[in-house]
């Protein structure tokens, strides 16, 4: 139990979503700002320790905002530019956490909203400097550089969007064109193995009839026979060369970027000492694509995880849940797909709703 809380809080901090990278930590530089009027003036033991509260209130806040949107997104942009206001009739440095609060405004939700709440800060910000600091310019930079900054990351916000549907467009061109290759195939055998066995089906009854009359002959045609079947398989094996069943990884990201475009956010984990067979990959990984799909089309939430584990006696266990609002029908043709899926691997797949839709597949240990 504690090596998984340590695993999520490795996870939680080392990797906060969005394309960003290391420049998540490289803008923590900015902080230093709230400390700069330190240099210039004595502190106290109470200041500092007030100080060092907030800087760890603020730090949570900021990697935990990196993981919200919409209305969350916004309790969490209330909060840091909070921290300004408490701050500012004491530290004009603190306005630093106005220009984080501006930041993160793109992750609210459209731009519009974005905007206004851009607005709101630089208004918050620019009435806290009036009120509270007698040299209004020392604030000049804060109210600034929250709306300029503001507006560059809803303009990012915007990009990383359009990216998300490019790929999401392009995951489906990718996708037609296997169906494509896959029905070139399904007429190709139909081809092929139509008329090679019409073939053996004669030789065949031929064989048979000329057993007792000329026994030389009939080995002759099944001989044939024998050589005509190698050719069909062969024939099979080349026709279906080119089908490649879908790496788990492969749709986990193909996944990803359907929920990002439509604003959902998508929290996988993986047991690293989980291995699957090829099969099982491809048979969870079609059963994933399924549920995603409903909690992009019908569930209407703003969160989906997924979670595959292994549990002590073996068994495998994959757990997709979501946030929304939306109903799964149950008798669906792809939840009865995801059923027939599992319980041809010997497992059972289950689905519950409260609170949004859950879905727990749970599949036996692999044999040795």
């Amino acid at each position: 139990m504690n090596t998984m809380r340590l695993r999520r809080l490795r996870h939680w901090l080392m990797r906060p979503e969005g394309e960003q990278g290391i420049l998540v930590y490289l803008w923590l530089v900015y902080l230093g700002f709230f400390f700069i009027e330190w240099f210039f003036r004595p502190v106290g033991l109470l200041e500092a320790l007030l100080a060092l509260l907030t800087v760890g209130l603020f730090l949570g806040l900021y990697f935990s905002a990196f993981r919200r949107r919409g209305r969350v997104a916004l309790a969490h942009v209330i909060a840091i530019a909070a921290l300004s206001v408490v701050w500012g009739p004491f530290n004009v440095g603190s306005s630093v956490f106005f220009i984080y609060a501006a930041s993160f405004a793109y992750r609210i939700g459209p731009p519009r909203q974005s905007l206004l709440a851009i607005a709101g800060i630089a208004a918050t910000a620019l009435a806290t400097a009036w009120l509270t600091q007698p040299m209004l310019f020392d604030w000049i930079p804060g109210v600034v550089f929250s709306v300029i900054i503001g507006l560059a990351n809803v303009a990012m916000g915007e990009q990383e969007r359009r990216n998300a549907e490019l790929r999401l467009t392009q995951a489906e061109v990718r996708r037609l064109a296997r169906v494509a290759e896959r029905e070139r195939i399904a007429r190709d055998l139909h081809d092929v193995l139509g008329h090679t066995l019409s073939v053996i089906a004669v030789k065949s009854e031929l064989a048979a009839r000329l057993v007792e009359k000329d026994p030389q002959q009939a080995g002759q045609e099944m001989r044939s026979v024998q050589d005509t079947a190698r050719e069909a398989l062969a024939d099979v094996r080349e026709a279906i060369g080119g089908i490649r069943t879908q790496a788990l990884d492969e749709a986990i990201e193909q996944v990803r970027s359907g929920l990002r475009a439509v604003n959902v956010e998508l929290i996988f984990e993986r047991d690293p000492d989980l291995v699957l067979s090829p099969q099982r990959e491809a048979m969870l990984a079609l059963v994933i694509r399924e549920a995603t799909t409903n909690v992009i089309r019908h569930a209407r939430a703003s969160k989906c995880r997924i979670e595959l584990r292994q549990q002590p006696n073996g068994e495998v266990l994959l757990d997709i849940s979501d946030n929304g609002k939306g109903r799964i029908k149950a008798d669906g043709g792809g939840i009865q797909g995801m059923f027939a899926r599992i319980e041809a691997l010997g497992g059972r797949l289950d689905i519950t709703a409260d609170h949004g839709h859950r879905l727990r597949a749970a599949l036996p240990g692999e044999p040795a």
